[in-house]
């Protein structure tokens, strides 16, 4: 008997391993069609390396490439290259935006001093009368042609310092909510009083000329405004606006603080008494900011959290928290008998638990309860847990007319340190709510400690109706401002807040791009660690053809932009206010994500002094962190700067035209030359800036020359090549369009509306990022991606680069753009054989043609795009989604891979329950049975609460409602994937089996650019086997545990440094109050006419 694995076994192993390698080769080859299906590998190699020859002498001859590489190098000996030092850099940029924000800061506290004085020296008078200019009504004329009350003539003139809007410079103007009478007593006495700070506006505006909007939001309602504008209602004609919700007055007005609202949604809140109620918890909600935390119980016969995942604990009640609360509390239903004890007792217990854990706040603590009135013995629950200290303030909310539990509600607030209000109907709420802010203001008041606030990053859409100022991501300083008057002292008067507002721009602007290099950013993050600002905060999104912002644009958080930083090591050392610095790996996306950068980041980081900001800056390291210098003398710098070719960055700062409005008419190009040739000597100008400038101008003038020769060259041009350019450090381009503009097709390349191709604030165009890690000398080739561009364009780029003891920057980039169709000849003409081709030392099919119907051939990038294709649709598509098959294989096989990139600022298409009242509206006889039926059941409830607005908002006409799903766009958390050559392999070949049928392919780099030539053989159906490879971004779905734990999780913040709780000379007697009630027929009709508007 053989011993297993002896000489004869091998023997039959490998017959039967050759059978099996035969067998399968039979079935995944067909011998019988091998030689049809082999495609020459030669030929392809050919093909790739004759139309690579041909791109890159069209590149190089019309770009000049090779001319500038030289013209640098020549310059090389005359030129000191020195590192960046990250550290030092971070600290210059903090102090001067410290200074910076500082002037803003004296300004507003000017503003408060003398608001204060005014109210000191003025005298109450209920019989006043006088006119003012109202910002609604101002130039608004009767049928007479008459100017309206309060309407008088007000000169307006656009404003290039105020996005273009028109003011009125010399006087300041006055707005007044819809819900509030313009002429009441306390509203003329507080615009009396506040006219003496039109002097104050001026006077800071003199002193501060980059001040922007300066403003006094009045504790009454009404906003005064300088420079002075007409308000622009919406389009119902109401004005929503009321400064008293505003972020920045709240802010201002209160220390921080943590709520608990509890709502009885017992049986007796049906209807209108639920509306109204629903309606203080979303308005008690926005007198919320970052810095304050929140959480909502609800109660009847137990209590439930309208979160349950949000139990026993607070959270910060950030923009997603609050919308968040706002969609739940539309779901809530009364039913069953209010017990309201276990929902004061479980409320206090939150607030205990969260001061012991050194949670929420740690500053003010209050219990916001929202009844009809209808309540159980409560005096024990107090005892137990909140006196004799009272540290948590109670503030109540009686719903609804019935008085009967009045004094019992009122009670409750007045023994608890709070207030008590009776809000019977929706138009009560705002006024309402509103006191509890006085109340918590008192002790601040009461010590006149102006504390000094910095809002986060918001846009103001509701305060101008214009796309300018809606699109304009701002900052606001503000600051209290008080009675001074000693009658008044322990009632702690709040007046209003004065402040005024700081265009992030204006700020960023400080952080100069010229000094961060090609990838390098400047960025704020404030002590909550959300973003303030940031080169890839995307803050808007698309519904439609309309640009709005996003429900969470300003909580977004830092670790969710630079995501890569995942022990956050970055984000809790600047919230903690530290300096400091660490480097960091990172995929930088760019073309809207559909490609992907490999960089090693620097970042430095330090905080601004007197404000809750951290700077950020970060330089990539390599050439990213080398700058360079060279001297030209002013003469012939500005000969060279002074052609007609030659265009700066205009969102940069080379000279300040913001500060005299004579020069705001200037571009920085011509700010720049009027400055060096001493015609306008008085410019602010950034003297090391300008010096780069002008050497830059004079090193690359020879290109404005050798263009021109191009164009004029007799012997023509090739057809297709529409515009030479050239980008440098400093922001200098040099742009020559060899055809006219009639005749381009690429017609908005390089022009202000492709923010893409030219230098920003926020970034180098995108050909100099991408040519910038692409090797030198090398071109590297696109269809550009913008909405506002054509695909029949191909943009082509390379770096230009100084090299000097062994380190090396980045110079310039130069490219040349042209028409795909140009391409695309040159394409097809290379890849055909003639029928003459000697075909005797070809293995494989020949001659052979890409144009022919047996084969598929594409000009690919090196990110999988599609620049050529016998299918014209499919240029600048993802080859994935035309041949999934294909691009697996190449995945497979290494020549790809894909990179996992995250979108944590997304939205997402998400399905609503919207509830419809049409059959009502349809059917008179059905409403008609149902209010009868209300009526009856009613009829006593009725008789004591006149509460006919609950016909409307009955429960049996909802029951009638049609819900239907709509889908609405929420914030969302996508993985998307991009996808990027491997440059280290050159070619390769392969086949692809589908059922019975095979593809065969060859893939060949082509030399000096980053694009590839793909030839396919066989036309197979693979489309069920490999479906498409897309680039859509997939929703990353959290199951609810991990989901809970995301929304409970408490990221690390710092505190505002003041708090203002308690003051022994408070006036706690001051706790609200209740008034009659008697039948109105006015009040009747307008209650009843509201509900009609509601529904």
């Amino acid at each position: 008997m053989r011993r297993p694995g002896g000489p004869y076994a091998k023997s039959a192993q490998m017959a039967q391993r050759i059978a099996l390698c035969i067998i399968c080769s039979s079935w995944l080859w067909f011998p019988t069609e091998a030689e049809k299906l082999l495609l020459p590998l030669e030929t392809v190699q050919q093909w790739a390396t004759d139309f690579g020859n041909q791109i890159y002498s069209i590149a190089t001859k019309y770009s000049g490439a090779p001319l500038l590489q030289k013209k640098f190098k020549d310059v090389e000996p005359i030129v000191k290259i020195e590192e960046v030092d990250g550290s030092e850099l971070v600290l210059k940029f903090a102090e001067e935006m410290e200074s910076m924000l500082g002037r803003k800061m004296k300004s507003v506290k000017t503003l408060a001093e003398n608001a204060e004085d005014a109210d000191l020296y003025h005298d109450y008078d209920a019989s006043l009368k006088i006119d003012y200019y109202n910002s609604v009504l101002v130039n608004t004329k009767d049928e007479d042609g008459k100017y309206v009350e309060l309407g008088g003539e007000f000169i307006l003139e656009e404003n290039e310092h105020f996005n273009n809007l028109p003011v009125n410079t010399s006087l300041s103007s006055v707005q007044v909510p819809t819900n509030v009478y313009n002429k009441d007593p306390d509203i003329l006495n507080g615009v009396y009083m506040s006219e003496a700070l039109n002097e104050i506006f001026i006077n800071n505006f003199k002193k501060d000329p980059t001040l922007t909007w300066q403003f006094f939001g009045s504790s009454t309602g009404f906003f005064r405004i300088y420079p002075g504008i007409k308000w622009t209602p919406d389009a119902n004609g109401v004005i929503a606006f009321d400064c008293r919700n505003r972020n920045w007055y709240i802010q201002a007005a209160t220390s921080p603080k943590d709520l608990v609202i509890v709502v009885d949604i017992s049986g007796s809140m049906k209807g209108l008494r639920l509306t109204i109620a629903k309606h203080t918890i979303n308005t008690i909600l926005d007198t919320l900011g970052e810095n304050d935390f929140v959480n909502i119980i609800a109660y009847s016969d137990y209590v439930h959290y309208v979160e349950p995942c949000f139990e026993g604990t607070l959270v910060q009640a950030d923009l997603d928290n609050r919308e968040h609360f706002k969609m739940l509390v539309e779901e809530l239903h009364a039913k069953g008998e209010g017990k309201v004890n276990k929902a004061m007792k479980e409320s206090f217990r939150i607030l205990s638990e969260a001061t012991a854990n050194g949670q929420g706040s740690l500053c003010n603590q209050a219990i916001m309860l929202i009844t009809d009135g209808a309540m159980e013995d409560f005096q024990q629950v107090f005892e137990d847990y909140n006196w004799p200290e009272k540290r948590v303030r109670v503030f109540t909310y009686l719903i609804g007319r019935e008085m009967t539990f009045a004094d019992t509600v009122k009670w409750i607030a007045c023994n608890n340190k709070g207030y008590y209000t009776h809000i019977s109907t929706l138009a009560d709420v705002q006024e309402n709510v509103m006191e509890y802010l006085h109340v918590l203001s008192r002790p601040m008041v009461i010590n006149h400690d102006h504390d000094i606030i910095w809002t986060e990053a918001y846009m103001d859409s509701v305060l101008f109706n214009t796309q300018a100022q809606s699109l304009l991501l701002m900052t606001t300083v503000a600051m209290p401002v008080f009675s001074k008057k000693n009658e008044t002292r322990s009632h702690g008067i709040l007046l209003g807040v004065a402040g005024s507002d700081v265009p992030l721009r204006e700020l960023m602007k400080l952080a100069p791009r010229y000094k961060l290099g090609v990838h390098g950013y400047a960025f704020l993050s404030t002590n909550n660690g959300y973003i303030l600002s940031h080169p890839d905060l995307r803050p808007l999104y698309k519904e439609g053809k309309k640009l709005k912002p996003k429900p969470n644009y300003n909580s977004v958080d830092l670790s969710e932009v630079e995501w890569e930083d995942t022990e956050e090591t970055l984000r809790t050392a600047m919230v903690k206010g530290q300096t400091g610095s660490l480097s960091l790996d990172v995929k930088a996306a760019v073309e809207k994500g559909t490609r992907v950068l490999f960089l090693t980041n620097d970042y430095f980081y330090t905080t601004i002094n007197e404000t809750p900001f951290s700077l950020g800056i970060v330089l990539t390291q390599g050439h990213g962190e080398y700058i360079f210098q060279g001297n030209v003398s002013i003469e012939e710098g500005l000969h060279d700067l002074m052609q007609p070719d030659v265009t700066l960055a205009d969102e940069w700062t080379y000279c300040e035209t913001d500060i005299d409005p004579q020069h705001r008419k200037y571009s920085q190009l011509q700010a720049v030359i009027r400055y060096l040739t001493g015609k306008e000597p008085e410019l602010e100008c950034d003297e090391e800036l300008l010096q780069e400038v002008l050497f830059d101008a004079v090193v690359t003038a020879p290109l404005e020359a050798y263009w021109t020769a191009l164009l004029l060259n007799e012997s023509g041009m090739d057809e297709g090549l529409e515009t030479a350019f050239l980008g440098t450090r400093a922001g200098l381009m040099r742009v020559t369009r060899y055809i006219s503009a009639e005749d381009r097709v690429a017609k908005k390349f390089l022009t202000t509306s492709d923010k893409e191709s030219i230098f920003t604030m926020d970034h180098f165009p995108l050909w100099y990022r991408r040519a910038a890690e692409h090797p030198p000398g090398s071109f590297l080739y696109y269809i550009p991606k913008e909405d506002t561009r054509d695909e029949n364009v191909v943009v082509a780029s390379t770096a230009v680069t100084m090299t000097v003891n062994k380190k090396m920057a980045i110079a310039a980039a130069i490219g040349v753009q042209m028409t795909l169709d140009m391409l695309e000849k040159k394409f097809w003409a290379t890849t055909r054989q003639s029928n003459e081709t000697d075909c005797s030392t070809v293995e494989g099919l020949c001659p052979i043609s890409c144009d022919s119907p047996e084969l598929s051939c594409y000009l690919l990038d090196s990110n999988g795009f599609i620049l050529i294709s016998k299918e014209k649709k499919e240029s600048g598509k993802f080859f994935g989604e035309v041949d999934g098959a294909v691009m697996s294989q190449l995945l497979r096989m290494g020549m790809f891979k894909r990179i996992s990139l995250y979108d944590y600022q997304a939205m997402c298409k998400t399905s609503h329950h919207h509830t419809s009242g049409a059959r009502p509206l349809l059917s008179p006889f059905y409403s008609f049975l149902s209010a009868l039926k209300w009526f009856l059941a009613n009829f006593t409830l009725f008789l004591l609460e006149f509460n006919i607005c609950g016909l409307w908002h009955s429960d049996h006409l909802a029951e009638a409602h049609k819900h239907k799903k709509v889908e609405v766009m929420q914030p969302c958390d996508t993985e998307y994937p991009s996808f990027m050559y491997t440059p280290s392999v050159k070619e390769t070949n392969s086949f692809v089996q589908c059922g019975r049928c095979h593809k065969m392919f060859v893939m060949q780099q082509i030399a000096n650019s980053n694009l590839l030539m793909l030839v396919i053989q066989g036309e197979c159906d693979c489309a069920r086997r490999f479906p498409p490879i897309t680039l859509e971004p997939k929703e990353v779905k959290y199951n609810t545990s991990v989901k809970c734990d995301r929304m409970r999780s408490q990221k690390l913040r710092r505190r505002p440094d003041s708090c203002h709780a308690f003051h022994p000379e408070e006036n706690a007697e001051d706790c609200g109050g209740a008034s009659e009630i008697s039948l109105s027929v006015a009040l009747f009709m307008t209650t009843l006419i509201a509900s009609l508007v509601l529904r």
